[in-house]
């Protein structure tokens, strides 16, 4: 079984605070940092000419901070923390430069720079949390820089940021709610087989890596089967390849109507499916698929006027008796599957288990 070359993308999703990546988000924090902290340079010469040395003494020393973040964000295992810190900092400092007597009403452009910063960084709830307070504050901020209201030009001014400030924060908000769903959709359909609608050999893969790390940690087993609907290419032949259709997404619902909630099942390609049986002893798993086998065999599938029987076969490993690693997990149940089908097919065959793969009756791929 081939390692997936490509990371998990459903728990890089959930993983995932906003609509970049970690590794992306720590380079577009670096820049922020990098371009904040230059030019701070520039405003805290600016603010000295100003009359505030107070205020260029704080960016100066804000901008070495920022300086040592660039160096210090390449390796960090605390990326979300100096977010949080820069945004907190530079919402605050946004703040503070507005109370500045003599402000530059140009000032109050950052403000709409908030939830943008805010939602690009942490994601669509953290984002609203940190950037709806620190906008609120900029708005009265604003409403009392312009002091008397009662002319029709003050009021048309504070309008027009009140009126900006609330679109920019709804529109972030929308735009981060659409790109989720459409991330998820995107996800959803790299993961999934769209004929059955079960897991893809490639999501099939990543589960079962994430479960032998699981099992490592906790010491539990499961079981990996390798399922596969025998003479299927007889029904292809017989009946047409929309009949094949209609017999693997029945299988794929008997799979999942059957199995436990902490089972995964995946269609590894073709006819054949992959199963994952947690914390389940070989006895037990073997019972389990046997059960399934009979359910298989003795259902009749109506497909127009035909009826359609099929059988399958069942190659179970158990983890960590048969291997510890995915690749010699798949290999053995593989040999299993493909042993019980030299056998005489719809057969369910354990590795190591000490006793013969079970026996039916001859009826294996049959079509009423």
């Amino acid at each position: 079984m081939n390692t997936s070359k490509h990371p998990d993308l459903g728990t890089a999703l959930e993983q995932s605070r906003s609509g970049l990546r970690d590794n992306h988000r720590r380079s577009l924090t670096r820049l922020l940092f990098l371009v904040t902290g230059s030019a701070l340079v520039v405003f805290s010469c600016l603010q000295l000419f100003n009359g505030y040395p107070w205020v260029a003494l704080v960016e100066l020393f804000a901008s070495g901070l920022l300086f040592y973040g660039v160096f210090c964000l390449k390796t960090t295992a605390h990326l979300q923390q100096w977010i949080y810190a820069y945004l907190v900092s530079l919402f605050s400092f946004f703040i503070v430069i507005m109370l500045l007597p003599e402000a530059s009403i140009a000032a109050f452009v950052w403000v709409l720079m908030m939830p943008v910063l805010a939602y690009l960084l942490l994601g669509k709830h953290e984002g609203m949390i940190l950037s709806v307070p620190f906008m609120l504050v900029g708005g009265v901020v604003y409403y009392f820089f312009l002091g008397e209201v009662g002319s029709a030009h003050r009021m048309i001014d504070l309008l027009n940021m009140f009126l900006c400030g609330a679109l920019m924060q709804v529109f972030m908000h929308m735009y981060e709610v659409r790109r989720e769903e459409a991330e998820q959709r995107l996800v959803d359909m790299a993961q999934t087989d769209a004929l059955t609608g079960l897991a893809n050999r490639s999501n099939f893969q990543s589960t079962l890596a994430r479960t032998i790390a699981e099992c490592e940690r906790s010491g539990t087993g499961f079981a990996l089967v390798i399922m596969d609907i025998d003479h299927f290419k007889l029904v292809n032949d017989t009946l047409g390849h929309d009949a094949g259709d209609y017999v693997l997404r029945h299988i794929g619902q008997s799979l999942t109507e059957r199995l436990r909630t902490t089972d995964f099942v995946g269609r590894l390609g073709g006819e054949e499916f992959g199963l994952i049986l947690r914390d389940v002893k070989p006895g037990d798993a073997f019972e389990l698929m046997d059960e399934l086998r009979e359910r298989i065999a003795r259902r009749e599938l109506k497909y127009g006027e035909a009826g359609i029987r099929v059988t399958a076969s069942f190659g179970i490993a158990q983890w960590p008796d048969h291997g510890r690693e995915a690749e010699t997990l798949f290999c053995v149940a593989d040999r299993c599957l493909y042993s019980g089908k030299r056998a005489g097919r719809n057969r369910v065959a354990p590795a190591g288990a000490g006793q013969p793969p079970k026996s039916v009756g001859s009826m294996a791929g049959g079509l009423g």
